[in-house]
């Protein structure tokens, strides 16, 4: 009887669930219309920009979520996260953090789920062992920090997202859900510092990561380059297969955000008015291919200026110029 009552009870919930996120995503079509059409490209500022909603709904008309008041009430958010809490089903959880996720896409509701205490219990589902619920909640919760204040409380979670990208299989989806939570959480410059450790596992990932990787890490980087406080802690980093980014034949994305991120670079060092001496940094670090007396760069970029993106060649024309 007690098995036959749990499965029912589980049915009962995963039922409510699967209404919830129908319904959720109805009203978003409904109130995003369009919005597909207008969609920005990559180089929209210099700083990278924020990511997308995670999930259906997936892409908005100004990378911002949409404000409609046909939402999911209060008490329909209190339910879900009383249920995320309550349980350590991984069907179930799954199956509300993704309707958490898709309902945190209305600006409306990242208020409603931080006033409920949502964040903190997303943010313990991320000790989970299971690689999909992580990945779910690391997708939660990168929703909803497009939310200044939701991101004050988000950031006590980001040394342990940046443990668990380095820890992940390569190029899997938890690993891009954790990078694309650090992308939004990087947008200002006040948790940045939380991420220096994780400096040179982003460069690995640059080095070693396949093309989703790349232009996700370049996200992060694009990021971080922009602060001067954290050029010498990049500059002093090793990777050694960074030129093979700047080459005609690379992904444009990619191509794109590596120049924007060399940009940075390069213009954070012209600032420091000579104090930045090579001898601080080793041949195969990123100063040495970057900034030093780098030949194979220069032809690089004079290949570059070529390129048939006129974004592309506005980049190359920024570095030459710095």
């Amino acid at each position: 009887m007690g098995a036959a009552r749990g499965a029912a009870l589980r049915a009962g919930a995963l039922g409510l669930l699967l209404l919830a996120a129908g319904a959720c995503y109805c009203l978003w079509r409904r109130a995003a219309g369009g919005g597909r059409r207008g969609r920005r490209g990559p180089g929209a500022s210099a700083g990278g920009g924020r990511e997308a909603p995670c999930g259906p709904p997936s892409v908005l008309t100004d990378n911002h979520p949409p404000k409609s008041p046909h939402t999911m009430d209060a008490d329909d958010l209190q339910k879900l996260i009383h249920l995320l809490q309550s349980t350590d089903d991984p069907l179930i959880q799954e199956q509300a953090l993704i309707t958490l996720s898709n309902s945190a896409a209305f600006s409306v509701n990242q208020d409603i789920i931080r006033n409920l205490d949502g964040l903190s219990i997303i943010g313990r589902v991320l000790s989970d062992c299971i690689p999909r619920v992580k990945e779910k909640a690391l997708n939660a919760l990168n929703n909803l920090s497009m939310n200044i204040k939701n991101q004050k409380e988000i950031q006590v979670y980001i040394m342990q997202v940046c443990k668990d990208i380095e820890s992940a299989p390569l190029n899997s989806d938890l690993q891009l859900a954790g990078l694309r939570l650090l992308t939004n959480m990087s947008v200002t410059s006040d948790y940045h510092h939380m991420m220096i450790n994780s400096i040179p596992c982003f460069l690995h990932l640059l080095s070693e990561g396949n093309e989703r990787t790349q232009i996700q890490v370049l996200k992060v980087l694009v990021n971080l380059s922009v602060n001067p406080a954290m050029t010498r802690h990049i500059l002093r980093a090793q990777v050694p297969s960074l030129l093979l980014l700047f080459d005609n034949c690379i992904n444009r994305d990619i191509l794109l955000r590596a120049l924007m991120f060399a940009a940075n670079l390069k213009k954070n060092v012209s600032n420091e008015d000579g104090t930045m001496l090579q001898n601080w940094y080793s041949e195969d670090s990123v100063f040495f291919t970057l900034c030093g007396d780098s030949t194979p760069f220069a032809q690089k970029l004079a290949s570059l200026l070529h390129h048939p993106d006129t974004e592309v060649k506005e980049q190359v024309v920024k570095i030459l110029t710095q």
